[in-house]
């Protein structure tokens, strides 16, 4: 393992942030049921990458951008017309796919390395990746010391938190732009396609095993880790994708999960 760590010393960081992020941001989408909107931001951002590509623009930046309008979108939506967001969150996660492919396609001497996106390649981090992933994990560590009580209310009682006068538009807001933004600083390195996967799986596995949203963010933030690190690992020294091979390691922790409850 320290052979490889001096070899891809990025990755490790990067397993390290995005951690971090998992525990934060993934709780929060498993235990407020957002699975379907991280997902549609996830797959509609792919509309800024392809954006980025086609205007020859700062890729993350672009990306970010792009993320947070959807994230904005789907707030006004399901705050507004909660009981019809269903088909438009469908729809949002098509047409950036969409927006995506087009601007792929008219993008002059198209770049491969679009693919990258979809599909992630952790072991080819960039310190740019690592910059942004620091960034977000700052952002999402104060969100959750200033907002940690009204959040927890928010989640789990969002009529009785509106009843005390709690400002549930603008955390639901607030939560959409940062879950945004920590699926952008994770599309390098895991991809659209799977990052909502690393996002839910070690947190619904740590809520199966915890009592509470602090020490769930906790044992996510640490599973995690392992996951990730033990699917580079995997990865390397097999020479099989790094990110089929984070998730397929957590698909396994997901099942293993069950059987030790129920055991």
């Amino acid at each position: 393992m320290i052979e490889l760590f001096s070899l891809v010393p990025n990755s490790f960081y990067a397993s390290f942030l995005i951690s971090i992020a998992v525990g934060i941001i993934g709780s929060l989408i498993v235990i407020n049921k957002n699975s379907f909107i991280a997902g549609s931001i996830a797959h509609g951002s792919f509309g800024g990458i392809g954006l980025a590509f086609y205007l020859s623009s700062p890729i993350l930046l672009t990306t970010s951008i792009f993320a947070i309008f959807l994230a904005l979108l789907l707030s006004y939506i399901t705050l507004k017309y909660p009981n019809r967001s269903d088909a438009v969150i469908g729809a949002i996660w098509a047409i950036g796919m969409s927006i995506g492919i087009i601007f792929a396609h008219l993008t002059p001497e198209y770049n491969g390395g679009l693919i990258s996106y979809l599909f992630g390649s952790i072991l080819t981090i960039s310190n740019e990746d690592i910059s942004m992933m620091l960034g977000v994990d700052v952002m999402l560590v104060c969100f959750i010391l200033v907002f940690y009580h009204q959040i927890l209310l928010v989640s789990y009682d969002r009529e009785f938190a509106q009843v005390r006068g709690l400002n549930v538009a603008f955390l639901h807001t607030l939560f959409l732009v940062l879950v945004s933004l920590s699926i952008v600083m994770s599309v390098r390195a895991i991809g659209i396609i799977l990052v909502i996967a690393l996002f839910t799986i070690p947190p619904f596995i740590a809520e199966r095993f915890t009592n509470s949203l602090k020490s769930m963010m906790i044992v996510s933030s640490v599973l995690s880790l392992v996951l990730v690190v033990g699917g580079i690992m995997v990865s390397f020294y097999y020479d099989l994708p790094p990110s089929a091979s984070i998730i397929l390691l957590s698909a396994a922790a997901f099942f293993l999960s069950f059987l030790r409850k129920d055991s």
